[in-house]
């Protein structure tokens, strides 16, 4: 006599259990709590279009001036206003974007590379910990804004005239912020590359002979990203800051080339005229600064295993 076993059926909360959970979507989950996060990648999804594709949308250009229409208040043809010289706020601040963001992802990217570099080789190497923590004790007690204005001084017009003035002023900015910005990204993956290293799976590639450079990029590498990445968030923020404090004091770009701090430098003298002259820009950098801040958060929020291991 057979018995015939009946299938066993699972509820759907134990069968949703079961399934694999992957790396992605367990960030994904803690990171969608973060309201202000989520709020602020929407926001700053529909600047970064703004400036991408308005120009196809918005078609005043951003340098003709028309003197007729200047110091325009918010009309259906200008709603942002116009300035001194009758150009159009609106189309200077979508042009204005594209340079200031291009200026911070640029920054962030040598920044990033520089200080994960640094990091790796004092974490990895005990016999360059301290000459590199040094160096980096070192730059991180000079002050910022007077060394960049000291360097764009000397350097302006040489790079203005080897590569244009707009392209020369955007590399000598991109490179000075970048360098100079890369020292706490060092510190934080040093003391991550410090823990990394002494774990099993490192001392495991290294006891059947693996080289160095293979376990830096195939083992230590991966694992000191998640905070890097988080690093990354805020130093975009950062630069962005950083070269409308430049432009603000008239070291930045000339003004037919216009970025957000730029802006604010142009407007400061006809505030009293029409205050919607600055206060556009201002908002802009204010805005998408902020965002940026909100999505670091939600990223550090996500990215600790010890928050994503409670759900």
């Amino acid at each position: 006599m057979t018995t015939q076993t009946k299938p066993v059926k699972l509820d759907i909360e134990e069968s949703d259990s079961l399934k694999a959970r992957t790396l992605r979507g367990d960030v994904w989950r803690q990171f969608r709590k973060h309201k202000l996060a989520i709020g602020g990648t929407i926001i700053l999804f529909i600047v970064i279009f703004m400036v991408l594709f308005g120009p196809y949308f918005w078609t005043v250009s951003p340098v003709d001036p028309n003197l007729v229409e200047r110091y325009s208040g918010m009309t259906a043809g200008h709603p942002f206003g116009t300035d001194n010289l009758g150009r159009d706020t609106l189309a200077r601040c979508i042009y204005g974007g594209r340079v200031s963001l291009a200026i911070g992802v640029t920054s962030m990217a040598i920044a990033m590379s520089l200080g994960t570099l640094v990091g790796i080789l004092a974490g990895y190497y005990k016999r360059l910990d301290s000459i590199l923590m040094r160096l980096t004790d070192l730059f991180l007690s000079l002050p910022l804004l007077p060394l960049l204005l000291v360097i764009m001084l000397l350097f302006r017009d040489s790079l203005r005239t080897a590569f244009g003035p707009e392209m020369g002023i955007f590399m000598l900015t991109v490179s000075v912020i970048g360098m100079l910005g890369w020292m706490p990204t060092a510190r934080l993956v040093r003391g991550e590359v410090l823990s990394v290293k002494e774990r099993e799976f490192v001392v495991a590639a290294r006891s059947v002979g693996a080289s160095d450079l293979r376990i830096v990029f195939n083992h230590v590498l991966p694992n000191v990203l998640s905070p890097v990445m988080v690093a990354a968030t805020f130093s975009v923020a950062s630069a962005i800051i950083t070269e409308s404090a430049l432009s603000f004091l008239g070291l930045g770009f000339p003004p037919d080339f216009p970025t957000w701090g730029r802006l604010l430098y142009d407007g400061q003298n006809y505030m009293t005229l029409t205050p919607l002259i600055v206060f556009w820009p201002g908002l802009l950098i204010s805005v998408t600064v902020l965002c940026i801040n909100f999505i670091g958060d939600g990223l550090r929020d996500a990215l600790d295993p010890r928050l994503r291991g409670s759900d």
